[in-house]
């Protein structure tokens, strides 16, 4: 008996709030991609199947209700979650890239990060005029990648109805640059 709660003491993690699952899980990098930087790695979270799976099933909780004609996934990391968030809405999934990585016609967006500047395409044709789209990112932290895509969802005519993140940076603020009366964003863990 006492063995067992040992046992049960030591692993506490199933015991864990999803959000510090993902807090725990996450590995923070000083100084990548440069000084001054604190990369937020969420590579371990692939390690995990379980964990993958429980971030999976949250966002499609949050988002099931929601008449979205698309999930938007941005490179590289937003397409790890992207996709299988948009299987398991039985929905499109749409890729976002860098410059230049695209084959076909594409819309570009310019734009800044916290640690430079990119330029950010998706195909002309990836979007119809009139579609609800929802924005996956690994992490928002300035929001000028969210942003960014938001105004590829325009320029096809299409709408942003969401975002989801696993992580916010919140002192970055960037949930102000993409925040709106119409728009549900989702984040699991805030740090």
């Amino acid at each position: 008996m006492i063995e067992s709660l040992l046992t049960f003491v030591a692993y506490p993690k199933n015991m864990q709030s999803l959000e510090d699952k993902i807090k725990n899980t996450i590995v923070v990098v000083p100084d990548f991609p440069k000084p001054g930087i604190y990369y937020k790695d969420i590579t371990p979270i692939f390690q995990d199947p379980e964990l993958c799976k429980e971030i999976l099933e949250s966002m499609r909780s949050e988002f099931r209700g929601l008449k979205i004609d698309a999930v938007l996934g941005m490179e590289s990391r937003g397409f790890l979650f992207g996709l299988p968030l948009a299987m398991a809405l039985d929905i499109p999934f749409i890729l976002v890239r860098k410059k230049g990585k695209l084959p076909r016609e594409a819309h570009s967006v310019s734009y800044a990060l916290e640690y430079g500047e990119a330029v950010i395409e998706m195909h002309k044709d990836a979007l119809k005029p009139g579609q609800k789209v929802l924005i996956h990112d690994d992490v928002l932290a300035t929001g000028g990648t969210a942003a960014a895509a938001a105004k590829l969802v325009a320029m096809a005519g299409a709408e942003v109805i969401g975002y989801s993140f696993i992580s916010e940076i919140t002192p970055l603020n960037g949930r102000k640059l993409i925040e709106s009366e119409n728009v549900r964003i989702y984040t699991l863990l805030n740090s």
